[in-house]
C-alpha cells in the first residue's frame, strides 16, 4: 500500500501492481484501514471480478482496458484489434527502471523498451525512447512503434460492445454471482 495515512483527507489510496494477488491481500487492509469509500482498480473486466472487490470491502470498481474496446471509445482499430486478441501472456511490463511501470501489450516497440531498460543506455535515452509511442499507438495504430497501454485483464476482453453494455453485463453478472454465492455458506 503507497501513501495510505489513514485520514479522512487521503481520498484515493495507491495499491502499486507489485503481484498478482495484490486485490486479495491489500484491498481489505485498505478497506479496513480507511474510513472512505475504497474503489477497486486492476484486473477488473467481468462480473467476476466486480463480485470479488465488492466482497472484499469496495464500494466499487475501476475498469480501464475492457473499455477500450467500448465502441464509443475512439482509440485506433488497431489498438481494439490488440486488445481483442491478447491472450493472458500477451502484455509487458516496462518503465520500472524509471520510477513509472506499465503494462501493454507484447509488440516489437514494448519488447525493445524492455531489453533497452536492462542495458546500459541512458535514463535521458530510455525516457525519450517512449516519447509519442502512445499516440502511435492510439492514433495511428502503428503496431510495430506504438505502446498499447492494457491490462492482463486483455486476454478476457473478447468483443467490442457498448460502453452500457460493457457496463450492464458487468453488473448483471456480478449481481448473479452475489447471490449466488449464499449456496456456498448454507
Amino acid at each position: 500500500v503507497h501513501n495510505n495515512r489513514r485520514t479522512e483527507q487521503n481520498r484515493l489510496v495507491d495499491i502499486k501492481e507489485a503481484r498478482h494477488d495484490a486485490h486479495f491481500t491489500d484491498g481489505p487492509q485498505v478497506c479496513d484501514a480507511v474510513s472512505v469509500p475504497v474503489l477497486a482498480a486492476g484486473g477488473i473486466a467481468d462480473g467476476r471480478g466486480m463480485a470479488a472487490a465488492l466482497m472484499l470491502g469496495a464500494v466499487g470498481v475501476q475498469i480501464g482496458t475492457r473499455f477500450l474496446v467500448a465502441t464509443e471509445c475512439n482509440v485506433h482499430q488497431n489498438y481494439k484489434n490488440k486488445v481483442l486478441k491478447a491472450g493472458d501472456i500477451s502484455t509487458i511490463v516496462t518503465g520500472k527502471r524509471l520510477g513509472h511501470p506499465v503494462r501493454s501489450i507484447k509488440t516489437p516497440f514494448s519488447r525493445a523498451y524492455a531489453k533497452a531498460e536492462y542495458s546500459d543506455i541512458s535514463d535521458n535515452d530510455l525516457e525519450n525512447m517512449a516519447v509519442g509511442a502512445l499516440r502511435l499507438a492510439a492514433v495511428e495504430g502503428d503496431e510495430k512503434n506504438g505502446c498499447f497501454l492494457a491490462g492482463q485483464i486483455a486476454g478476457m476482453v473478447n468483443k467490442e460492445q457498448s460502453a452500457k453494455e460493457i457496463i450492464e453485463e458487468i453488473c448483471t453478472d456480478a449481481e448473479k454471482i452475489l447471490k449466488g454465492a449464499e449456496k456456498w455458506v448454507n
